[in-house]
């Protein structure tokens, strides 16, 4: 019995790992092939298939740019004969036609000038009625439209009296230095006797003697 119970387990434990065995194979052929796909998309787009596409795009761009410029001009031109008309030929006119198309065109501009007064004064009327419920409404909440206020930095007024007190300290030490000798030389000058009057009595008696020889 014992062999038996062993022998089992033994092929329960077989059994266990050939499963595990089959389950990492089916994993590892799963991993390969997704490689394998992955790197065949990888090779589909070569440099050569890149540029061709890229020119093929800009070559829809291109076209699709110059259709949407045709279909503007298009819609210009149907817009400009709708408004003004086709345009008159006055080369093989004489004068009377010329009077007539002249005349036409004056009354097509008479009308369109009348017309866009309608329009400005219908325009300028809304917007009063807008801004005249605007506010009634406003009143009605009891809610009032605050005003734009000027953005003013709190540094503004610290930063203007550094700059000033910096003005006068450079204005003091922009200021000559003068000493107290400067304005006393003259006086000193002036208090100084002259070299004659420093002679002795002497010299005063010699010189009256030289004279009166």
């Amino acid at each position: 019995m014992a062999d038996d119970e062993r022998k089992r387990i033994e092929d329960e434990k077989k059994r266990k790992q050939a499963e595990t065995d089959r389950k990492r194979a089916e994993v590892r052929a799963r991993l390969e092939e997704a490689s394998k796909a992955k790197k065949a998309k990888k090779g589909f787009m070569t440099p050569d298939r890149k540029k061709k596409l890229r020119l093929l795009l800009r070559k829809k761009a291109a076209e699709e740019l110059k259709k949407e410029q045709e279909r503007k001009a298009a819609e210009r031109r149907r817009i400009i004969e709708e408004r003004c008309g086709k345009p008159k030929n006055v080369d093989d006119a004489n004068e009377a036609e010329l009077k007539k198309i002249i005349r036409q065109y004056y009354d097509r501009v008479y009308i369109c000038e009348g017309q866009k007064w309608d329009l400005e004064r219908e325009v300028r009327k809304r917007d009063y009625e807008i801004a005249d419920l605007n506010s009634q409404v406003n009143d009605l909440r009891g809610k009032f439209m605050k005003p734009t206020l000027k953005k003013v930095s709190k540094y503004e007024n610290k930063f203007a009296k550094l700059q000033k007190k910096a003005a006068e300290f450079n204005f003091r030490n922009q200021l000559k230095q003068v000493k107290k000798k400067e304005f006393t030389l003259e006086e000193e000058d002036k208090e100084k006797k002259p070299d004659w009057s420093k002679k002795g009595p002497e010299e005063k008696k010699v010189k009256e003697e030289e004279v009166e020889a």
